[in-house]
C-alpha cells in the first residue's frame, strides 16, 4: 500500500481568499480554481500538473487512491478539493498538522515553514506571494514552472515531515485523524432552509423587541448591566482591578469570561451582551446567516480541529463551531440527516466524574456508578443528612452540582457562584459546608489532587514517575504526563512564578491565546482535570471508531458521539451505538461507563 502525498495551489486575490472565507466557502466558490497540483508516491520524486479542471481531473485519475493513503499539510482543504470538486476518495487521511497539535501543542507551531525548520528538513520557498491575483492562464511559462518546483518541493516536505512525526505515533489517533478530516471533506448532512430562514426572522425581531426595552445608559452601567444579567439567571463576572486592587465587573471587550456570555445558550443573554459590546449580531445569528449561506451551496461539511484543546479534545474550526451549539439551539432542529437515514446522537453519561472516581480509587463511587446507584442523591445525602430517600429535586441538584463541579478543587466561593448561575442561592457558610462534605466524604479524590501538585517538580526538574490508578500515568520529565494512547499531556516552559497580585509563588506554563504567549497557573487540582479529560477524550476516540465500523460517524461534540443509520434499522444502530459506548477501554476494564443515546431524523429531535 503507498501513501501519495498531494498539495493544490490554486487561485487567491485581495478579497477571495483563505484569510477573508472560510474553507468550505472558499472551495465552492464561482470563483474557486486550481492552478496546479503535486503529488508524490511514496519517497518518489514529486510530480506537477497545471491544466483545466478536466485535464487535472484526468491527470488525477491516473493514481491509485481507493486503495492507498493520502497525505497532506491541511489535509482538510486538500481533502474537500480532491472529493467536491475531482470526486476521488482515498483509501484513508494522514495529515501533518493535526499530528503536530498532538505532538508541539503551542511549542513549535503548525505552519509547514515553521516545522520544517523545527525538524531541520529544508526550507519551504515563497513563490505564493507572487501568484496572488494570478489564474492560471495569467502565469508566465516560467513561473508557472517556478510555482510548480515550490509545489513539489512543499509535497517533498510534507512527507518528510511525516516519516519524522509518524516514528511511534498512535495507529488510533492516525484512525481517528482520517475519521475528522472525512467529517468534513465528505458531507452527508442537509441543512433544512425554510427552518433556518424562520430562525433567522425571529432571532432578529427578538433582538429588537429586546433592546427597545433597555436605553443605552442601562446597557453601559455597570452596576444597572450586572443586574439585567442577573435577572437571567447570570451571575456577572468579576475581576481585580489593576488600578484599585478592588474586586470589579469584568465588562470590557478584553475579558474572556465576559466575551464567553456571547455564547450563552440563552439567546437574549447573548443579545444584551452582544449590545454591551458593540456587536452587531449575537452568535447565534451569524451561526444562523452562515448555515443559510452553507445551505445554499450543499450539504453541511463538520469542521472539528483534530486535537484543538491541551487535553486532546476536539475543538470547532471554519467558524462553524458545533462544539459550542447550545443544547437548546433551534439550529440543532435544522441539521438533518441525508435522506432515509436518522441521526442516532449517543452521549457518554458523567464521563468525567466516573474516570475521576476510577483513577482516584474512590472505590465506594466506582461502585456506585457500577451499580447505576444516583450518585447526585448520595452526596445530597451526606452534604443535608438526611435519608436518600427524603432528598428533594432542588438538594439532589445541589448534589450533582457539587459531583460534577467539586472533584477538581473548586473552593467554597467559585461554587457558590456556580450555583447561582444556575439559580439556587445559598450563603459562603453552606457553600463552604457542601465543599467540606465533599472533600470528607470523598478522601481519595483529594489525595489525587496532592499527588498531581508533587508531578510538577519531577516535570520541570526532567525526572520521571508514575501516577493514578495502578501506576496507569507516566511522567516522562519535560515530554509530560504520557497517556494511555502514548501521546502526552504536555506542560511547556513549566516554571515557578510570584503572582503579582497575591505575592505567592505559583506553577506556571506556556499557553498560546492567538499569536500571544501567556502564562497558565496549573496546580495538583487543575492538573487532574487535564488528565480526566484527556482520558475521557481517550475513551470517546476508541468508541468513535468503534462506531464507525458499522456506522458513518459524522460529528462529535465533547462526550458525544453522532452517526447516521438507514431508517429501518434505527433502533438496532442505536443499540449498537449504546454497546460501544459502554465497552470499557483495555487500560482500565474496571472503568464503569454509560450513557444516554436517541435518534431522530434531525440533530434537534436526537
Amino acid at each position: 500500500m503507498a501513501t501519495l502525498t498531494i498539495d493544490f495551489e490554486t487561485y487567491y486575490s485581495q478579497e477571495y481568499s483563505l484569510t477573508k472565507m472560510t474553507t468550505e466557502e472558499y472551495i465552492r466558490s464561482h470563483d474557486f480554481e486550481v492552478i496546479g497540483v503535486a503529488v508524490q508516491v511514496d519517497d518518489g520524486e514529486p510530480q506537477w500538473f497545471s491544466g483545466t479542471m478536466a485535464e487535472t481531473e484526468l491527470w488525477l485519475a491516473e493514481f491509485d487512491w481507493g486503495n492507498n493513503f493520502a497525505l497532506a499539510h491541511n489535509a482538510m482543504f486538500d481533502a474537500a478539493i480532491l472529493n467536491w470538486c475531482f470526486g476521488i476518495k482515498p483509501k484513508g487521511w494522514l495529515d501533518t498538522l493535526s499530528m503536530a497539535r498532538a505532538l508541539h501543542g503551542t511549542e513549535v507551531g503548525g505552519s509547514l515553514k515553521v516545522l520544517a525548520e523545527h525538524y531541520n528538513l529544508g526550507v519551504k520557498g515563497e513563490e505564493v506571494i507572487a501568484a496572488k491575483g494570478l489564474r492560471r492562464l495569467d502565469f508566465p511559462p516560467e513561473q508557472l514552472a517556478q510555482y510548480g518546483r515550490y509545489c513539489c518541493n512543499d509535497v517533498a516536505l510534507t512527507w518528510k515531515l511525516f516519516n519524522e512525526m509518524g516514528q511511534g505515533y498512535p495507529m488510533t489517533e492516525l484512525k481517528l485523524i482520517d475519521l475528522t478530516i472525512r467529517m468534513f471533506s465528505e458531507p452527508v448532512l442537509r441543512l433544512h432552509k425554510e427552518h433556518l430562514d424562520l430562525q433567522l426572522a425571529e432571532l432578529r425581531l427578538r433582538r429588537e423587541e429586546l433592546l427597545e426595552n433597555f436605553d443605552e445608559k442601562d446597557l453601559m452601567s455597570n452596576p444597572k448591566f450586572a443586574e439585567l444579567l442577573r435577572a437571567y439567571g447570570v451571575e456577572p463576572p468579576m475581576k481585580t482591578s489593576p488600578t484599585t486592587g478592588k474586586e470589579t465587573y469584568a465588562f470590557s471587550k478584553t475579558d474572556e469570561a465576559f466575551k464567553e456570555l456571547l455564547e450563552h445558550e440563552n439567546v437574549e443573554v447573548q443579545a444584551l451582551v452582544a449590545a454591551r459590546l458593540g456587536v452587531k449580531s449575537t452568535i447565534e445569528q451569524t451561526r444562523t446567516e452562515r448555515f443559510l449561506d452553507i445551505a445554499e451551496r450543499g450539504s453541511l461539511p463538520v469542521p472539528l480541529r483534530y486535537y484543538a484543546a491541551h487535553t486532546g479534545r476536539w475543538g470547532g474550526d471554519d467558524k462553524v463551531n458545533l462544539q459550542n451549539l447550545p443544547r437548546n439551539s433551534k439550529l440543532k432542529s435544522a441539521i438533518f440527516a441525508p435522506k432515509g437515514h436518522v441521526l442516532i446522537d449517543s452521549d457518554s453519561s458523567q464521563i468525567e466524574a466516573r474516570t475521576l472516581a476510577w483513577l482516584a480509587g474512590q472505590n465506594d463511587l466506582v461502585e456506585a456508578f457500577e451499580k447505576k446507584q444516583d450518585v447526585y442523591k448520595i452526596m445530597a445525602s451526606a452534604i443535608y443528612r438526611k435519608p436518600v430517600e427524603e432528598i428533594s429535586k432542588q438538594e439532589r441538584f445541589v448534589g450533582k452540582t457539587t459531583i460534577l463541579g467539586a472533584g477538581y478543587g473548586m473552593g467554597p466561593k467559585k461554587f457558590q457562584t456556580q450555583l447561582k448561575n444556575f439559580g439556587v442561592i445559598i450563603d459562603f457558610d453552606e457553600a463552604t459546608h457542601i465543599i467540606d462534605t465533599y472533600r470528607d466524604t470523598y478522601p481519595d479524590i483529594t489525595k489525587l489532587w496532592k499527588s498531581a501538585h508533587d508531578l510538577l517538580d519531577a516535570i520541570a526538574n526532567n525526572n520521571s514517575t508514575t501516577f493514578g490508578r495502578g501506576d496507569l500515568l507516566k511522567i516522562d520529565g519535560k515530554a509530560g504526563i504520557r497517556l494511555p494512547n502514548g501521546l502526552h499531556l504536555k506542560y511547556p516552559n513549566l516554571q515557578h512564578m510570584t503572582n503579582t497580585s497575591t505575592g505567592k509563588d505559583e506553577w506556571v506554563y506556556d499557553t498560546k491565546r492567538g499569536k500571544q504567549t501567556i502564562s497558565t497557573r496549573i496546580y495538583g487540582g487543575k492538573i487532574v482535570e487535564n488528565v480526566c479529560q484527556a482520558l475521557a477524550r481517550i475513551v470517546i476516540g476508541e468508541q468513535m471508531l468503534m462506531v464507525a465500523k458499522k456506522y458513518r460517524v459524522v460529528m462529535t461534540v465533547h462526550d458525544a458521539i453522532a452517526c447516521v443509520a438507514r431508517e429501518g434499522e434505527a433502533e438496532t444502530a442505536k443499540e449498537y451505538v449504546e454497546l460501544c459506548m459502554r465497552l470499557r477501554p483495555q487500560w482500565a476494564q474496571d472503568l464503569p461507563l454509560d450513557c444516554e443515546a436517541g435518534y431522530g431524523v434531525n440533530y434537534g429531535d436526537c
